[in-house]
């Protein structure tokens, strides 16, 4: 329902950019890449094999579209710079995610009883993958020094260039420390994941919809509360905790693998040695929890949208 009420939004529209029309395409995507996860199997493997076309397909294909989508717009608004140019940027992105997402999912085959050729292909495209999300981080700072940052919602645009640069480092930096099969081997599993996992999700989902919602709040709201002590608090306090905490989960990852793969030690035995390592992501954890309230404050401060706002009297680039 909510696919089909975008659709019929932009078949009705007067004027069908390629922003709006990625977008589409992304969630359109992603509604149907929940039918391989219901594919009934017998089988541990195939059943893995199905899973992963819904969650890294997801993650590392679609997702990327709606967020190129996303983040374009965003930067149309907050730059000024041209939709031409922009969206130049969002066709490179799309393409070089089809070239290295699809066939990355085989990063995900290495161990599981599949045939051995995916540890050539899930080794070769998976370490594509960073590529697309350098490319939407290079776009949008090279975007913010063209157009500047003269638009008075200096928190939305900082939002938007962070998601890009920490979905680059969580996703594709992080996600590239342990792609390959031979490290993979020893890391799949580990607190390893966990440290890429968090910064990634932050970066890539968590940092977007901030974005937007402090782009769109005070549109929506007419209280311009993004320019406060407060919300750049927000900002820094919420970033510093998921950077911090994923340092945590990395010094703990890496001794994981040390004691458990390498020494043989115990499980259970590893995660008593892991223990003090939890405390650093646990005040990690608070920091970053602060931020988020010190958010959830400003949203809720804003106060209840006060109806249509005329968007020519707004303080935006066309």
């Amino acid at each position: 329902m909510f696919v089909a009420n975008i659709g019929i939004t932009l078949w009705r529209s007067s004027r069908r950019t390629t922003t709006s029309i990625v977008l589409f395409m992304g969630l359109l995507s992603a509604a149907l890449l929940y039918l391989p996860g219901m594919i009934d199997t017998t089988n541990q493997t195939m059943d893995s094999y199905w899973r992963w076309w819904v969650v890294h397909l997801w993650v590392e294909g679609v997702w990327e579209l709606i967020m190129g989508a996303i983040l374009a717009y965003l930067l149309i608004k907050l730059t000024g710079v041209d939709r031409e140019m922009i969206e130049k940027w969002l066709y490179l992105i799309v393409g070089l995610t089809f070239l290295s997402g699809i066939l990355g999912t085989g990063h995900h085959y290495y161990y599981i009883g599949t045939p051995s050729y995916w540890l050539w292909i899930g080794g070769i495209f998976s370490a594509l993958e960073p590529l697309a999300f350098f490319g939407m981080a290079a776009y949008a700072v090279a975007m913010v020094r063209r157009g500047g940052r003269r638009h008075p919602n200096s928190l939305a645009l900082s939002w938007t260039v962070g998601c890009a640069i920490m979905s680059f480092v969580g996703a594709g930096v992080l996600g590239f420390a342990h792609t390959l099969p031979q490290i993979n081997l020893y890391t799949h599993g580990t607190l390893v994941t966990a440290m890429h996992a968090h910064l990634a999700f932050w970066g890539a989902y968590a940092m977007l919809v901030l974005g937007m919602i402090s782009y769109a709040l005070p549109l929506l709201t007419g209280r311009k509360l993004y320019n406060t002590g407060v919300s750049a608090f927000a900002f820094w306090t919420s970033n510093i905790g998921m950077v911090s905490m994923t340092a945590a989960f990395a010094v703990a990852g890496v001794t994981q693998v040390y004691l458990e793969r390498r020494v043989g030690m115990d499980f259970l035995a590893v995660q008593e040695e892991l223990a003090v390592h939890f405390w650093g992501v646990v005040l990690a954890a608070a920091l970053f929890t602060i931020g988020i309230l010190a958010f959830v404050y400003t949203f809720v401060k804003s106060g209840w949208p006060v109806g249509e706002v005329n968007a020519s009297a707004t303080p935006e680039y066309a």
